[in-house]
């Protein structure tokens, strides 16, 4: 984002920003549908209740020396922060409830600006360096997707499987198998050696603790998608729009070419979006342990743009809680993919195609620095993320 627009950003009071449109078309956000007209103060409302990461200034500098500001190259970075944050409020406060505040204020500070928060700007910032992106320098919507999945590894308290779909496929049987990996670990029992491979990590088959055996893990899916070479292509439109109205949505970061934005919903043929340019003071957690929240939620009404300003470069978020989420979720998708008024924006197959090779085969763990072998999973400077054949 360039310095013009981001001053225009920092400069504009809450009350000139557009109010919400008097329509009947129905507004989705997120799965929940409203009507304009009878709705607004709950639509707002919901916007309002949404954690809301915006460029910082003045925090720690990021790696000792680095910059002590995100302003003009964070955009994304802030928007990977809200759709995990998002998948967070699911895994800790629920969909309905979010009133817990001991969990709140846990969420709060795993994204606060400084180096030891799991999803902290330098953790991303730092994190995107192993994989050629040099603090500063502008990511994609798949480069954060991956990164984020590489830092929910040491996310103890929330446990999630954060999983990127690649090749614009989603494969059940792989999921279901980092969801649950006591499935691989039940046959491993019985063998000679008792010894089981778990997300790259040979462990004791049976020394899974109970918790570990009989719970689905939380699953963040994360699809990197190109909707197009420059422009949107205009079959895919009813297609993203429908994911806005599944109960498992948590949204799309895209944006404008290096202008990213958190698409969280859409009304007629704009997108709602929380808007991630405007550059507020890093917050400092009181000794207490609370953290200040008046500036994490924003308090005017949501930007909206056209769905065909849309930069074709994407990534949709999904959060399934249980097994049976995830499995009305794949029916939803099934059922969409047969309806004839749009494409469908990517594939969902119950296992894995020979032409394509598992995640898992190339030993992708945290602390991974081989970038050559990770080309297929990140996108490259202009986010022609192409897979390339290995």
């Amino acid at each position: 984002m360039d310095a013009k627009s981001t001053l225009t950003y920092d400069t504009l009071r809450f009350g000139e920003f557009e109010d919400f449109p008097e329509t009947s078309e129905p507004v989705w956000i997120l799965g929940k549908q409203y009507n304009a007209l009878t709705e607004k103060d709950d639509i707002l409302s919901d916007v309002t209740s949404r954690l809301w990461f915006t460029y910082r200034k003045n925090f720690p500098p990021i790696g000792g020396t680095g910059p002590t500001s995100d302003t003009g190259w964070g955009c994304m970075l802030r928007c990977g922060q809200m759709i995990l944050g998002e998948a967070l409020v699911c895994r800790h406060l629920g969909r309905v409830d979010r009133t817990k505040q001991k969990e709140y204020i846990s969420i709060l500070n795993a994204f606060i600006d400084k180096k030891d928060s799991y999803y902290s700007i330098h953790q991303i910032a730092q994190m995107g360096v192993g994989e050629g992106k040099p603090i500063g320098q502008w990511y994609g919507p798949n480069t954060v997707a991956q990164v984020l999945k590489k830092l929910a590894v040491f996310d103890t308290w929330s446990r999630l499987v954060v999983h990127v779909a690649m090749d614009n496929t989603v494969v059940i049987e792989e999921i279901k198998r980092l969801c649950m990996p006591w499935l691989d670990v039940a046959g491993a029992c019985g063998g000679s050696e008792g010894m089981g491979e778990l997300n790259g990590c040979l462990e004791g088959a049976c020394a899974l603790a109970e918790e570990e055996t009989a719970l689905w893990k939380p699953l963040v899916l994360l699809i990197p998608l190109r909707l197009g070479l420059t422009d949107i292509n205009e079959a895919y439109i009813e297609t993203l729009k429908q994911c806005f109205m599944l109960p498992q949505s948590l949204g799309v970061i895209g944006g404008k070419p290096n202008s990213a934005h958190y698409f969280i919903g859409y009304v007629g043929e704009e997108l709602i979006y929380l808007d991630p340019h405007t550059t507020q003071p890093a917050v400092e957690p009181c000794e207490d342990g609370q953290v200040p929240d008046e500036t994490y939620h924003c308090q005017h009404p949501p930007c909206r743009m056209h769905i065909c300003e849309l930069d074709p470069s994407i990534a949709a978020g999904f959060f399934c809680r249980t097994e049976d989420e995830f499995d009305d979720w794949c029916m939803r998708i099934r059922r969409l993919s047969c309806n004839k008024w749009g494409l469908p924006m990517f594939e969902l197959v119950d296992s894995q195609p020979s032409h394509m090779v598992s995640v898992d085969a190339l030993n992708l763990t945290p602390d991974f620095s081989d970038s050559d072998r990770l080309e297929r999973f990140f996108d490259s400077e202009d986010e022609e993320f192409e897979i390339l054949s290995l």
